[in-house]
């Protein structure tokens, strides 16, 4: 039985072309995360990511690194939801995203979700560096479990820094032997969690007021709540995925932020 697990590392540097744009001098994929340019808008880069091959499974180490140059404006997408599958090690597998933005740089980071099938155990980590004056959009959906079956275990963690500033630290764990996930204090009946999280320096002087979105039992509901610091996070949970992005549109355009569709 081949046993083997993969190690793989994925880079994208954004920097100024120097003409009011964004160039891409590093874009290296790597193992299953193969990497595209998509056509530009304006002084925004775009990339969108590729699955390659089947992953993550158990035992696999996958790591995303994007650098936004000072200056640099980047936008990343995927082509697909990412499906975390059991492997045949039995072991975790992890999933490690790397986020810089340098001063004046802009990072929106809008991949599709991120589907926990049963079985699977998965380590999902993005750790977030700004510069005071970057900005930065960032949405995360998780979806526990494929149609008629439950969920793998979830574990998911978001640490962001803008300057010597912690704006969010924040650990979530879902499916089996994480204590409390399916109660009415977390997910009760819902199915899909997820976030939309932006960092703008405006928000300092200008910090988003704390609202509800949804209805709570169809819809599923969101809050929209301002941080000790520039930004504003939204928290979403909904009964699908369909549900959860309508949610996190929603909160994105209270918060003056416009974000792309399911299929731009």
């Amino acid at each position: 039985m081949n046993t083997a697990t993969v190690r793989a590392t994925a880079r994208i540097t954004a920097v100024p072309d120097g003409r009011g744009g964004t160039s891409l001098p590093v874009l290296d994929g790597d193992g299953p995360l193969a990497l595209r340019r998509v056509r530009a808008r304006g002084a925004e880069a775009r990339v969108c990511v590729i699955g390659a091959m089947s992953a993550p499974l158990g035992g696999d180490r996958i790591r995303l690194e994007v650098t936004v140059e000072p200056g640099a404006v980047l936008q990343v997408t995927a082509a697909a939801a990412t499906v975390a599958l059991p492997g045949r090690t039995g072991g975790a597998a992890t999933y490690d995203v790397d986020l810089r933005v340098g001063e004046g740089g802009e990072l929106r980071w809008l991949p599709e979700p991120l589907i926990s099938a049963q079985g699977s155990d998965l380590r999902l980590t993005t750790e977030v560096r700004l510069a005071p004056s970057a900005r930065l959009v960032l949405r995360e959906e998780q979806v526990l479990g494929r149609a008629g079956e439950h969920p793998g275990r979830l574990t998911s963690r978001l640490k962001v820094r803008s300057g010597d500033r912690l704006l969010l630290d924040q650990e979530t764990a879902y499916g089996p032997g994480a204590p409390g996930w399916a109660g009415p204090a977390v997910l009760d009946t819902h199915r899909t969690a997820g976030q939309l999280l932006v960092v703008d320096p405006l928000f300092a002087d200008h910090p988003q007021e704390a609202r509800l979105l949804g209805d709570g039992a169809s819809e599923g509901e969101a809050v929209l709540a301002p941080l000790a610091g520039p930004g504003v996070l939204a928290t979403a949970v909904a009964p699908d995925a369909l549900g959860l992005r309508r949610l996190l549109d929603a909160a994105a355009a209270a918060c003056g932020t416009d974000v792309p569709g399911r299929r731009e």
